[in-house]
């Protein structure tokens, strides 16, 4: 079964996923601009196999770092892609920058 991978507009919808989560959520950032967008897009594809493997363990969150500023600023994101999983709404793992499927798979299994 699919993870659904959510997508807030705005740090308040963040912030209600976060609320909402059972368990921990990975929260991916992203940024839109040219120079971020190859990365990104690639985040996208890794984040979806890794909700085949980590199923119901793991809420996904693709965060959108100009639409969630205010969520961007509070988990230390500077740059995209960035990976944060994030439990009881505190950050307890960061990884910044481009990842394989290997280096995901051992972040989440490392944190979950």
């Amino acid at each position: 079964m699919a993870l659904r991978i959510h997508r807030p507009q705005e740090d308040a919808e963040f912030d209600f996923i976060l609320r909402m989560a059972r368990g921990p959520v990975l929260a991916y950032f992203i940024g839109t601009w040219p120079k971020a967008l190859e990365a990104c897009r690639a985040m996208d594809a890794l984040v979806a196999e890794a909700a085949e493997e980590f199923g119901p363990r793991l809420t996904a969150v693709r965060t959108d770092m100009t639409r969630c500023p205010g969520s961007t600023r509070r988990f230390g994101v500077t740059g995209a892609p960035t990976a944060v999983i994030v439990a009881d709404g505190e950050a307890v793992a960061l990884a910044a920058g481009p990842m394989t499927g290997t280096e995901l798979r051992a972040f989440l299994e490392a944190h979950l």
